[in-house]
């Protein structure tokens, strides 16, 4: 008899409907085809187990199952429950007219328990846009798939209550979750505030300005100077995710099954911060079966590069065009896959390799040689795409040892919700344009226009200075910002002198 079970891969970020075909015949043998990969080879043990554990029968008879389409290549153990229904669908243990309308999925323990797994959000989305009623699951990941509303979704605990749900011999409801309601409610709470930060106002000050322009920021200074420090507090100053922001980003981190252990949608903006010894793969993704690199995860939130020299060359130049396109795609010879990956970069790195700025009077100091083979680890194209660069010194003792607290995260977080509604109503009829970070040179003319006196100001500056041609653009862009948060219409002279500051690297004689 022959019997068809619906289940789903993802390609990136994005699922694909799979048909299970399972057909019992005379005979002996198990025959499983359609590209699985060896844990889907591996499924008919864990199957035979649960069903025996659960008092049903695996029937001792020629089984064929296919999984269509039969060129994709299926991977993982998500699919023993979808094949151990099949199974009991084909050979009439299960009598239910439910199978067409319903995606079916989830690993089997040997004991028939349903365990959790990868990319539930994408399939989901999918499975509703194809046309089924719900989606029956592992009780862990029910909360992730009834983000989707006007979709059923069947959180269930073991093979039995699978069998039950469909043979209509037990009532269970669908879990309702009323994600907008959710989003509104919860407040994020971080771990980490600016309060605890002693001192270091003027960085905090461009931290402010690079949260509310989307601006990507590089911070230098000696260890110990709170680099690190200030970068995870970071997040904290974001604006709140919407819920389409949350739900790109639960997505993501449902592919990387990141998710398993996590209570449904994904709402604090993410943080990585990975170790220097990271590879390109690792990185930006990829891989023999493709999986999201930290720049994807990231989407949405901060990705902390610490000690930046001590980055791979061709880890950091493969980060070039995420950077600018905000999406990273990979190739292979049958497909290819795009990931986003918008985020806020912020990097550290000390001013040369003693640790210290060269004019320091430390015990151990580099030459200007030495301090410039150090920075010139970073190239030329990456350096034009960070906007701020800050000079972080060392805290001196009686601001440390200051009782009076500084400013919380949230009023700072206020400001910049603020300066980011002027620049989403600027740029609401402008497609893939949301802050001030992601102009081009078309919108930087018409946004950032100078009067005379503020031109001649920011020529002066440029040649006194001795200011590279590359950070002229950049100047604008951080001007535009921070007369956003002045909410000044027009860029202002004390504007363009502020986000003259930011441009360190850009000095000449810096080292």
């Amino acid at each position: 008899m022959l019997e068809k079970v619906y289940a789903a891969a993802f390609l990136g970020v994005d699922a694909t409907l799979i048909t299970i075909e399972v057909n019992i015949d005379k005979g002996i043998g198990y025959h499983l085809v359609g590209l699985p990969d060896n844990a889907v080879k591996e499924s008919n043990f864990r199957i035979h187990a649960a069903l025996k554990n659960n008092h049903l029968h695996f029937p001792g008879k020629k089984i064929t199952i296919n999984m269509a389409p039969a060129d994709l290549r299926k991977e993982g153990t998500s699919y023993d429950v979808s094949l151990a229904i099949g199974i009991l669908a084909a050979s009439q243990q299960v009598t239910s007219n439910k199978l067409k309308d319903y995606i079916i999925m989830g690993e089997l323990s040997l004991d028939g328990s349903l365990q959790p797994i990868k990319g539930v959000l994408p399939i989901a989305i999918e499975a509703k846009k194809q046309g089924f009623k719900g989606m029956i699951l592992p009780q862990k990941n029910a909360k992730e798939a009834a983000l989707i509303d006007g979709f059923e979704v069947y959180g269930l605990q073991n093979i039995k209550e699978v069998v039950n749900f469909l043979d209509n011999t037990a009532v269970f409801e669908p879990l309702l979750f009323d994600t907008q309601k959710y989003l509104n409610e919860i407040e994020n709470n971080f771990s980490y505030d600016f309060t605890d930060v002693k001192g270091q106002e003027s960085v905090k000050r461009a931290m402010e300005i690079a949260a509310s322009g989307g601006h990507n920021i590089l911070l230098i200074g000696p260890p110990g100077s709170g680099k690190t420090m200030l970068a995870k507090r970071l997040p904290s100053i974001l604006p709140s995710m919407s819920l389409q922001e949350a739900i790109e980003t639960t997505k993501i981190h449902s592919v990387a099954g990141n998710t398993k252990n996590k209570e449904g949608l994904i709402l604090e903006r993410p943080y990585r911060a990975p170790h220097h010894t990271i590879s390109d793969v690792a990185l930006v993704g990829g891989g023999q079966y493709p999986q999201p690199g930290e720049i994807s995860l990231a989407h949405n939130g901060v990705l902390f590069l610490d000690e930046l020299p001590e980055f791979k060359r061709s880890v950091l130049e493969v980060m070039r065009q995420p950077l600018e396109d905000r999406e990273v795609t990979i190739s292979r010879a049958k497909f290819t896959i795009t990931y986003p990956s918008s985020f806020m970069l912020i990097a550290s790195m000390n001013p040369s390799p003693s640790g210290d700025f060269i004019n320091d009077d430390s015990k151990i100091q580099s030459s200007s040689l030495e301090a410039k083979k150090y920075l010139n680890k970073i190239s030329g194209p990456l350096l034009d795409r960070i906007d701020l660069h800050i000079e972080v010194s060392p805290v001196p003792f009686d601001k440390l040892s200051n009782e009076i607290p500084a400013e919380k995260s949230k009023p700072i977080k206020q400001r910049v919700q603020k300066a980011r509604d002027i620049q989403i109503k600027r740029y609401q009829t402008t497609p893939h344009i949301h802050y001030n970070a992601q102009m081009d040179v078309a919108h930087i003319k018409k946004y950032c226009k100078l009067n005379t006196s503020t031109k001649a100001l920011l020529k002066k500056a440029m040649e006194s200075l001795n200011l590279s041609a590359r950070a002229y653009d950049r100047i604008l862009k951080v001007s535009r910002t921070i007369a956003d948060l002045d909410n000044a219409t027009n860029i202002e002279s004390h504007h363009i002198a502020e986000a003259i500051q930011y441009r360190s690297l850009d000095r000449e004689g810096w080292v």
